[in-house]
């Protein structure tokens, strides 16, 4: 197959891109620069200038291939509310480009779109809770597409592996700079995580899906419980751990620290039977031990 990929140079992009690679696939990777345009080419992949904004750009990328991954979004948390109408509208014009032709769309969602509101794990067939809430116009848009054989790759609040710059390496970064490892009120709430090149397979074997348009949850582990995370980052940098109050945590962590008591266990069952994926890379404390907070 010849897919589409935006996001191609990003943390999971540039993974899912080799992943495709490897697996025999041509690739045409979405560059809004020069450096990743070059970035491309130096691995063979063919090259469509433009960004997320160009929905020009976009159709002409989705019509030109077999099947489309969008992993790209805007990651400016300032400005939240405007990229999730950014993505809204690409995921409306990529949708669009292949309404009625048959081929796959893959696009990222998050877990937190489904957080445990039951004390079970969410799986692929809970909905956000309304159309309101972020990215659920996106998945709503694939969801219904006709003629796409679509899929919402809901990825975990907690992707880790070289590279990663988000939840866990600010949680690492807070603590150096506060002195303290702290968990929000008992830090029994869970978070999912999952491997990045765990979850550019599951973007991968879901272009080759052929069944009716799904959600599916690229979780390596079912639930991390936070309090668990907080105490491998003080062990390793030998800070105190202690409980700091939903009103406390902005403070300490800046934005992250509205999610960090939230609770997200969530099953991937049902994507491990129907796409055939077994995770295979490290868990999430092993890794930060081994690779984030290693001398």
């Amino acid at each position: 197959m010849r897919i589409f990929v935006t996001g191609a140079t990003g943390f999971i992009g540039s993974a899912t891109v080799k992943d495709l690679l490897a697996a025999g696939h041509q690739v045409l990777g979405l560059a809004r620069s020069d450096a990743s345009a070059a970035a491309l080419s130096d691995l063979g992949v063919a090259v469509q200038r433009g960004d997320l904004t160009d929905l020009d750009s976009l159709v002409a990328g989705a019509k030109a291939c077999d099947g489309v991954i969008h992993t790209a979004f805007i990651h400016d948390f300032s400005q939240y509310a405007a990229n999730i109408e950014t993505d809204r509208r690409a995921v409306e014009a990529l949708v669009g480009a292949l309404a009625g032709t048959d081929k796959a769309l893959a696009i990222a969602s998050g877990t937190l779109m489904v957080s445990s509101v039951t004390g079970r794990a969410a799986t692929e067939r809970d909905a956000p809770p309304s159309a309101d809430a972020p990215r659920a116009a996106s998945e709503l848009l694939v969801l219904g597409a006709r003629g796409v054989r679509g899929s919402v790759v809901r990825l975990p609040p907690t992707v880790h592996g070289a590279g990663d710059q988000g939840f866990m390496r600010l949680m690492i970064a807070a603590a150096r700079e506060k002195g303290v490892s702290p968990y929000v009120g008992d830090g029994a709430n869970r978070w999912p995580a999952v491997h990045r090149l765990d979850a550019a397979r599951v973007f991968s074997l879901a272009m080759q899906r052929t069944g009716p348009s799904s959600a599916l949850h690229a979780v390596g582990e079912e639930g991390v419980a936070i309090r668990a995370v907080a105490e491998t980052i003080g062990a390793a940098l030998g800070l105190p751990v202690r409980s700091v109050t939903p009103e406390e945590a902005p403070a300490h962590f800046g934005f992250i620290g509205a999610f960090l008591g939230r609770d997200n266990p969530t099953s991937s069952a049902w994507t491990r039977s129907e796409l055939g994926w077994s995770p295979k890379g490290p868990g999430l404390l092993s890794d930060l031990r081994e690779h984030y907070l290693a001398a």
